[in-house]
């Protein structure tokens, strides 16, 4: 092989290792590029806030909902509260027979809100 197409193959096979390392560094820092990890998460993240919305509005539609809303109240931790939530069946989302742990904390959580106002 001759020294020139040596020295041009090294400097390409260079380039080429360069700009993937460049073109990765833009699209995960600016080009909105996520790993697996990252997007599980956003989604699983997503699911729970979706849930916790569906669980505020059945708690609303209960026809003694403040009355509830008082008694949610005077509850002096988010634990307390959480439970309060499970109790009362309003984290169950239609279909299932037991919510997540999370879900109660977070309608409990977007409950807290409405008593602050």
């Amino acid at each position: 092989m001759k020294p020139e197409t040596e020295g041009k193959l090294k400097y390409g096979a260079w380039g080429l290792v360069c700009g993937a390392v460049i073109v990765m560094i833009i699209g995960f820092a600016w080009g909105g590029w996520t790993t697996s990890g990252t997007t599980i998460r956003m989604t699983e993240e997503a699911v729970l806030a979706s849930q916790a919305a569906i669980c505020v509005a059945q708690f609303m539609k209960d026809p003694n909902h403040e009355e509830k809303l008082k008694q949610l109240e005077q509850l002096d931790n988010s634990w307390k509260r959480a439970q309060f939530i499970e109790k009362g069946g309003w984290d169950k989302m239609p279909g299932q027979e037991k919510a997540d742990s999370a879900v109660c904390q977070a309608c409990a959580d977007g409950l807290e809100h409405l008593i602050k106002k």
